[in-house]
């Protein structure tokens, strides 16, 4: 599969703290200059969620907070137009801030399935509980998701657009663990047949660069490889020996891992730290050392919002120096070094 990105790219995963998207926009263009991304900043409040962000691309499907969330509406308000001017203040700071910017630019959705799990209907079911709701939830998305990326590739014209659709509740999905809105029961389970391909039909968006996004336990990666991801994100923490065998087989079919290898919140890091999960799983799945650099891509384990700016700027920076060794180990480095 062709790999937008080059040996040794890291990025982030896409929310950052802070409320200033100038700041942010700068933030990630000076720290991962191989793969930066369109910053989300949810500490601005509602509209600015992963929910109501993805939410504000829907065409002809208006939504609006209420108490429990957001709730598809009978027409446009206030929470709407508030979603969608923070989507374009962020759009006006990504195009100043990459203004001459040649090469991978990642962008990130909530996918159609936690969307589906996340919005309400008027009736204060989830939209997963409705098929003929949830085909048109994803059909709109795609329709916005469409328009959304032709904006960014107008703004940004010599990027290739790299497109991430996050799915954190697909597990809960799939294995009927979504609640109904007593919370004393549960949606029926979608049945996988139906799922790929309302995700394929998402990844034709862009011609490569398609990553599927979990960063819950129980991620069904031989699905999203079907569905069309040619890299697939995890929190690197949570893989089991189970997943072995499905890794392998999208490693050995083309696909790219991006191993969340730091915590989302401030803790204790290192370069060993970080490095030694992705050498650890390589080593597990079989694969030469040579093939490395190519397949993985090092990223925080999830979001960043709640991180403070320092620690994130550390992330940075640790994630770098663990993407750098990928193409040139420290190991082979000290051994050319002493050789001379």
């Amino acid at each position: 599969m062709t790999r937008p990105w080059a040996p040794g790219a890291v990025t982030g995963i896409g929310s950052l703290p802070g409320t200033d998207p100038v700041d942010a926009a700068a933030l990630v263009f000076g720290e991962l200059p191989d793969l930066p991304f369109l910053p989300e900043l949810p500490n601005r409040g509602a509209g600015a969620d992963m929910i109501g962000r993805s939410a504000a691309l829907l065409v002809d499907l208006p939504v609006e907070i209420v108490p429990s969330g957001w709730r598809f509406a009978s027409h446009e308000g206030r929470d709407l137009r508030r979603s969608r001017d923070y989507l374009a203040w962020d759009l006006d700071a990504l195009e100043h801030q990459a203004d001459g910017y040649a090469g991978p630019l990642k962008v990130q959705v909530a996918g159609p399935w936690t969307l589906a799990a996340s919005l309400e209907l008027p009736t204060g079911h989830a939209v997963v509980s409705d098929h003929g709701a949830t085909r048109d939830l994803a059909e709109s998305l795609r329709e916005g998701l469409a328009a959304h990326l032709a904006e960014i590739a107008r703004r940004v014209p010599s990027a290739q657009l790299v497109l991430q659709i996050d799915e954190p509740s697909l597990p809960a999905v799939l294995a009927g663990r979504v609640p109904t809105p007593s919370g004393y029961g549960t949606i029926r389970a979608v049945e996988r047949s139906v799922v790929e391909p309302v995700l394929h039909e998402l990844f034709e968006l862009v011609p490569s660069g398609r990553v599927a996004h979990c960063c819950a336990p129980g991620v069904p990666i031989d699905l999203l490889r079907s569905a069309g991801a040619d890299a697939i994100a995890v929190d690197a923490s949570l893989l089991t020996s189970a997943d072995n065998d499905a890794l392998g087989e999208a490693v050995d079919a083309g696909v790219s891992l991006w191993l969340g290898v730091v915590p989302g919140t401030d803790a204790e890091i290192d370069f060993a730290s970080a490095r030694e999960p992705i050498r650890r799983i390589w080593s597990t799945l079989g694969f030469g050392a040579d093939d490395l650099a190519a397949a993985v891509v090092p990223t925080p384990a999830c979001g960043l919002a709640g991180a403070s700016p320092a620690y994130v700027r550390r992330v940075f920076s640790v994630l770098r120096d663990v993407g750098a060794d990928l193409v040139d180990p420290v190991g082979e480095r000290a051994a050319a070094d002493g050789d001379a």
